[in-house]
């Protein structure tokens, strides 16, 4: 095995706790379905119309998922950073036409794992097919989440529940696209990083 990838294998296994989940049989199939991937900044990973074939895992660097309305209106939804997944997910989930686009913000660097190949998994071992589940629901509580603070909070209370999540993203993310996430003027959102307490 490549020593870079045995390294980011070893992050995956780190970040999911493996040694926890999985027998040794289960994580060498789990870890053998991953493959390597870089891209560079601002670069279309997953375009609207394209089915999701890819689940990543982010190792370096940052992105965001959007969606691009007819009048050119732009809407953030998420963004991933080491270490988390990514992708188009219900694209992924259903193989169905993406509407949104998975985009680089910076040098990335992934492991990815093909949807055909982690079905497989999920059909093959019980273990695996958990751990895909509970983190399905992770995701789906924080999208309900997201949607609470969206319609009921204020810019300021918005703000700090993001810095709160990922006390972290502010030195990741551009903050014009932070402010596109929050639903704020980018005015608006530099007025509120001198005036919170960060």
């Amino acid at each position: 095995m490549d020593n870079h990838l045995e390294k980011y294998l070893e992050q995956l296994n780190g970040y999911i706790h493996a040694d926890e989940l999985f027998t040794n049989e289960e994580w060498q199939a789990f870890q053998a379905i991953w493959q390597l991937f870089e891209v560079k900044r601002k670069t279309p990973i997953t375009v609207p119309g394209e089915v999701e074939k890819y689940l990543y895992f982010v190792l370096d660097g940052s992105q965001r998922v959007y969606f691009n309305a007819d009048s050119g209106k732009e809407a953030t939804l998420v963004f991933t950073y080491p270490h988390s997944f990514g992708g188009v997910l219900d694209s992924f989930l259903q193989q169905k036409p993406a509407d949104y686009v998975f985009e680089s913000l910076s040098k990335s660097v992934f492991l990815r794992a093909s949807h055909a190949d982690l079905m497989k998994l999920m059909d093959q071992y019980p273990a695996i097919d958990q751990f895909i589940k509970q983190a399905l629901y992770a995701v789906v509580s924080g999208l309900l989440e997201r949607m609470k603070e969206l319609q009921c909070y204020s810019s300021e209370e918005k703000f700090k529940a993001l810095l709160k999540r990922s006390p972290h993203i502010l030195q990741v993310v551009p903050h014009k696209y932070l402010a596109n996430y929050l639903g704020i003027d980018p005015t608006n959102f530099s007025k509120l990083l001198n005036s919170v307490e960060v």
